[in-house]
């Protein structure tokens, strides 16, 4: 079954590569969406794929690349748009 979750995740999100490894986590993973940075500091994600498999990104996003302090990560589930691809939008 093909899912769609979106996801705000707060704390040391920005200037710790966490785009990046979002990125490398959605393509591990074979998902599409996109990611990128908000002006209030959290960093705003959705993935779209298999429910296991964005479960999976998910688990990743709450632990974050090495330089990241996650302090929330909220998701909602929502219906499938048809991303296409995964982008890091700027």
């Amino acid at each position: 079954m093909i899912s769609r979750a979106h996801l705000f995740i707060d704390g040391r999100v920005q200037g710790v590569f966490y785009r990046a490894f979002t990125s490398d986590q959605a393509s591990r993973l074979g998902l599409n969406g996109w990611v990128r940075n908000m002006p209030d500091g959290r960093v705003e994600a959705v993935f779209e794929g298999r429910t296991e498999l964005i479960e999976e990104a998910i688990i990743a996003c709450r632990r974050g690349p090495s330089g990241a302090h996650v302090t929330t990560v909220d998701v909602t589930w929502e219906p499938a748009a048809g991303e296409n691809e995964f982008a890091v939008r700027y």
